[in-house]
């Protein structure tokens, strides 16, 4: 076994880990991370399996919201109870808002893939981050899980889709945008990272054929392993912590980064 290569795709998987939950983009720190490692990993198996350790620390966190929410979806659409009908709602709204970045992701994947990757392409992308991040700071918002319309579900899902850009962060596109059409915190990190999980586990069921069938699946099943424990491990205790933040409302001090680690990397690199 190459222990420097186990020990890259362990720090790798820490990094993806660690920055997928928070708004400072985990694509785009992937870049930059291996930018400075002097690597170069093009490893679509990789990146499919570290977010879906990460959708497990997601699921793992909502547990008991998401049973909620699917067992009171299925009451709703068997008993048409209006009781139901709000969490049947929200279902809805998440389905419909997992369309944009499903159609533009496959439209559009060939380009950003040859066009947008650059370590330069994740500077401004983080300065664009930044600047979002700034302007929703000090919002409190005022609708709840059940005030939500479609326009919000539509709008969010596009913003979700505008992350597809390394540097741009999935939570953070999602959650800016959802805390500009006045979603309560909690509101909007639920309706974020719910949005999360039909995203990874489609990707993730799409490419198990690839993934089992890749020729050198055995010997990159130990840097596999590692990697998608220490996204899991790190993905678990980031989203817990950011979730803190979130009810503090110091959403500032990722924009400061982002506008920091923007810059840095336009200036020097």
């Amino acid at each position: 076994m190459d222990f420097e290569e186990l020990f890259v795709y362990i720090v790798l998987g820490i990094v993806q880990g660690f920055t997928e939950p928070i708004p400072v983009s985990s694509s785009g720190h992937l870049v930059i991370v291996q930018y400075f490692m002097g690597i170069n990993i093009k490893d679509l198996h990789f990146e499919v399996l570290v977010n879906f350790a990460s959708l497990l620390a997601v699921l793992l966190i909502y547990k008991h919201d998401l049973y909620q929410l699917v067992k009171n979806s299925f009451y709703y659409l068997t008993t048409k109870n209006d009781e139901y009908k709000s969490d049947f709602t929200f279902s809805v709204y998440l389905a419909l808002a997992t369309i944009p970045v499903a159609v533009l992701g496959i439209l559009f994947e060939d380009m950003i893939g040859n066009y947008l990757k650059g370590i330069q392409q994740v500077g401004f992308s983080l300065l664009a981050t930044a600047v979002a991040l700034y302007l929703i700071r000090n919002l409190k918002g005022y609708k709840g899980d059940k005030s939500l319309t479609l326009k919000d579900a539509i709008i969010v899902g596009f913003a979700q889709a505008v992350a597809l850009i390394p540097g741009i962060s999935r939570s953070g596109a999602t959650i800016v945008a959802c805390m500009a059409l006045g979603m309560k915190q909690d509101t909007a990190l639920r309706f974020s990272f719910f949005l999360y999980i039909p995203v990874s586990l489609g990707t993730f069921i799409l490419s198990i054929g690839d993934i089992t069938g890749a020729s050198n699946l055995k010997e990159m099943a130990i840097p596999y392993f590692g990697a998608f424990i220490a996204s899991l491990i790190f993905s678990y205790f980031s989203l817990k912590w950011f979730m803190g933040i979130m009810k503090k409302g110091n959403l500032g001090y990722f924009s400061l980064y982002c506008l920091v680690a923007g810059l840095f990397i336009i200036l020097y690199f």
